[in-house]
């Protein structure tokens, strides 16, 4: 006779509102750094930030920018936005196209120049007045790992695994049958109950992270929390994270992963 193994599910042991910040002169929802969960809490998640961006506002905007010691994930949630990064032969810049659903995945390693001419392509068409939606993580990198060669991975939407789990549809963007691969363990998920309900979703045990949630509501872990957007929900530990009561629409991303342990050094855009 067997013997049922019970799992342990996740507590919401936080939630917490995103802060209202500005970043090239747009107003940027930012989840991580938190201001009461510290980073040996997330890690080796660094930064969460959201932001609605119309074209026109950053026209005559030089976004180009450095990073190093960390792998830069950009998800877009609406819209579509074109981006250079200096991931060619020789430091050459290359421009991504990164429509509704897509994901670039950037590993600074020593460093590496981003986001250039964000949206020149779409200003060149024309589509000025269009906005987009977008989701912009940062993951650390081992410090064993930080002078590795940048590199750039795009993965357009139809790329991106997806399947269905209890009430939602889940796309993979880091995980099982997604070729992206960061410098540790990790999930990073899309998860979306369109008539609303529950799902309950598997973690490691040795992984730590969080939610972010992008539209509805629900009750997050255990305990049933409730949450909506932008608000951050810090999971406890166990096995499984249970998301109940949800409203059609509610839609979050789940981030989780196996701590490095190691106390990174902040410096701007550089995480050494």
């Amino acid at each position: 006779m067997k013997t049922q193994v019970e799992t342990t599910g996740r507590d919401a042991v936080l939630v917490e509102d995103a802060a209202r910040i500005r970043v090239m002169g747009q107003p940027i929802l930012e989840a991580l750094p938190s201001r009461v969960a510290p980073y040996e809490q997330v890690d080796p998640f660094i930064l969460v930030h959201e932001g609605r961006v119309r074209l026109s506002d950053i026209a005559n905007v030089d976004t180009k920018h450095p990073h190093r010691g960390f792998d830069n994930l950009w998800y877009v949630l609406e819209g579509s936005v074109s981006t250079g990064h200096s991931t060619g032969p020789g430091g050459a810049m290359e421009r991504a196209r990164l429509s509704q659903g897509a994901l670039l995945a950037l590993r600074t390693g020593r460093g590496a120049w981003h986001a250039e001419a964000i949206g020149a392509d779409e200003l060149e068409e024309g589509k000025a007045d269009t906005e987009f939606r977008s989701v912009l993580f940062w993951v650390n990198l081992a410090r064993k790992d930080k002078q590795m060669e940048p590199s750039a991975q795009v993965l357009q939407p139809e790329e991106i695994p997806m399947r269905h789990e209890g009430d939602a549809m889940v796309r993979v963007l880091v995980g099982e049958g997604s070729p992206v691969r960061l410098g540790t363990p990790a999930l990073i998920l899309d998860i979306e109950l369109p008539e609303g309900g529950e799902v309950t979703t598997a973690i490691p045990p040795a992984f730590q992270g969080f939610a972010y949630v992008l539209e509805g509501e629900a009750a997050f872990g255990a305990n049933r929390r409730r949450a909506k957007p932008p608000q951050l929900v810090l999971l406890g530990s166990g096995e499984e994270l249970r998301v109940t009561d949800a409203s059609p629409g509610t839609r979050y991303l789940l981030m989780a992963g196996k701590p490095y342990g190691e106390a990174p050094v902040f410096n701007g855009p550089y995480v050494d």
